[in-house]
């Protein structure tokens, strides 16, 4: 799916924790938060769209998952953490070549057809969290069993694959069908990701090597070489020129979303804007990763997933027409199904480390509520989301405040703006007051209490914005006329 990623490293972000995050940027896909107890893991999985068929090991972890509440297409789980405190966000399509795709072409099915049996394609973003998140206890075991997966059944699609644990973050790209490459994020970095290819540097010796920082396919250096794939020059090897693409589609849907996150980032230390930039909305050099400025925290993360280029003409709200409005593809847009930032925190139990924060609907108009992940179960107002559109429910309220307050962004920005800090204050205040609660009595069981506690809270917060917006859209509306109107 199209969608964007953002990883933050520990010494990045303000409080020592990793951060993994995307928008699952759907089609106006319904989501939920669900907790998979070990009795709800099926032995054998089926893939729906591929077919492909998997034996699964025995004593699965339990682990969040944030699925598809209409099954027809498959789970499709998209993100979560698991009680050894392991984060996955899956997947961020990618691009990649057409020299790639001949010489390790995609694993699609192949229906039945006359005589010929049916073939299973491989696995795909439907899949990759139910195989892969309950079976691991660290972000570099992620990439072990996702990698063992990819070359015994191939992909059907080009993906990215971002895994965190209390101390690491490994970002993990596909090439063609069953190769892959791997990087450890580091720690003083934050990663931006579009639909594309990322990673601009990969030290081979190493993944070759001690593998302290790199892994990749047993038989990449043979793949290259066979293939005549290294595009790079004097030496350096930049596996975005050689996996990846550049083409003009990128430079309108894809790099100009890492200019403006790039640009928020460092605006110090590069320069992003005017004929002197170092790079620009079009530039096929912007860095997969950049050492911010200052420390980053969620509220900077959930303000990248919103971002629409404010304060440059390419936003498509401004009042301002520079003949640019709109003109590059938001993060913010209209058909996020679900955002989610997984923290891995530091300085807490074990038990309160992992912490996901949950946003439903366009992100530019959402808020972002925290849940704490070590639960039996998630509070009815997150998992109990039904296709058909309710109040009583975070996703479908999120969704209606969006729909709502897009065409009347002027008047309604204002309610939004004070909507997502107060629930992001009121969020933080009782994740304080409840970790100190476990912590001080050491009954982790609080956690459940404090989900229900948070979800109240986000429930009274996103009623009485959905009020505020629907007053102003009313007011609005094109049929509204007084008998003085003539």
């Amino acid at each position: 799916m199209p969608c964007t990623t953002v990883l933050v490293g520990k010494k990045a972000s303000h409080d020592r924790s990793t951060m993994i995050a995307r928008t699952d940027d759907g089609h106006f896909d319904v989501k939920k938060l669900i907790v998979v107890d070990p009795k709800q893991q099926k032995k054998r999985y089926k893939s729906v769209l591929s077919h492909v068929e998997i034996e699964l090991p025995d004593h699965p972890l339990r682990y969040t998952a944030c699925p598809s509440v209409d099954p027809k297409d498959g789970v499709w789980a998209a993100t979560g953490i698991n009680e050894a405190n392991v984060g996955i966000t899956a997947t961020e399509t990618i691009t990649s070549n057409p020299r790639v795709l001949a010489a390790d072409p995609l694993v699609e099915l192949k229906k039945a057809k006359g005589r010929e049996k049916e073939v299973p394609g491989g696995i795909g973003e439907e899949d990759i969290v139910v195989l892969v998140l309950p079976y691991i206890r660290s972000a570099r075991e992620g990439v072990e069993r996702l990698a063992s997966l990819l070359e015994r059944y191939g992909t059907y699609e080009s993906n990215g694959i971002a895994f965190n644990d209390e101390n690491e973050i490994w970002w993990m790209e596909t090439i063609g069908g069953h190769h892959w490459i791997a990087r450890r994020v580091p720690d003083e970095v934050v990663v931006i990701n579009p639909n594309q290819f990322g990673m601009d540097g990969f030290d081979l010796d190493d993944a070759f090597g001690a593998q302290k920082d790199h892994m990749c396919s047993k038989d990449l250096r043979e793949f290259i070489r066979d293939n005549r794939l290294d595009l790079n020059q004097k030496g350096a090897f930049n596996p975005r020129d050689v996996f990846g693409s550049h083409t003009d589609m990128d430079h309108i849907y894809n790099t100009p979303r890492a200019w403006f996150m790039g640009r928020f980032l460092c605006p110090f230390s590069h320069r992003w804007d005017g004929p002197d930039a170092e790079f620009g909305p079009e530039s096929d050099n912007i860095p997969w990763a950049l050492v911010p400025d200052r420390k980053i925290a969620v509220e900077d993360v959930k303000y990248l997933l919103s971002s629409h280029y404010q304060g440059t003409p390419y936003n498509p709200y401004s009042s301002q027409d520079s003949g640019k409005r709109g003109m590059y593809r938001s993060i913010g847009i209209n058909r996020t199904g679900v955002t989610a930032v997984c923290q891995i925190r530091s300085g807490v139990p074990h038990e309160l480390q992992g912490v996901e924060w949950l946003s439903f609907g366009s992100t530019t108009f959402a808020a972002m509520l925290p849940l704490y992940t070590n639960v039996a179960k998630m509070p009815d107002y997150v998992s109990k989301v039904t296709l058909d559109t309710s109040t009583e429910n975070f996703y479908w309220s999120s969704r209606l405040i969006g729909a709502l307050a897009d065409p009347n962004y002027a008047s309604c920005i204002q309610n939004i703006e004070r909507y997502q800090n107060a629930v992001f204050v009121k969020g933080r205040r009782l994740l304080l007051e409840y970790d100190r609660k476990m912590t001080e009595s050491g009954d982790f069981s609080l956690a459940a209490e404090a989900n229900e506690a948070l979800c109240r809270m986000a429930k009274e917060q996103t009623a009485d914005t959905l009020g505020k917006v629907l007053a102003e859209a009313s007011q609005r509306m094109k049929n509204g006329y007084n008998r003085a109107d003539n």
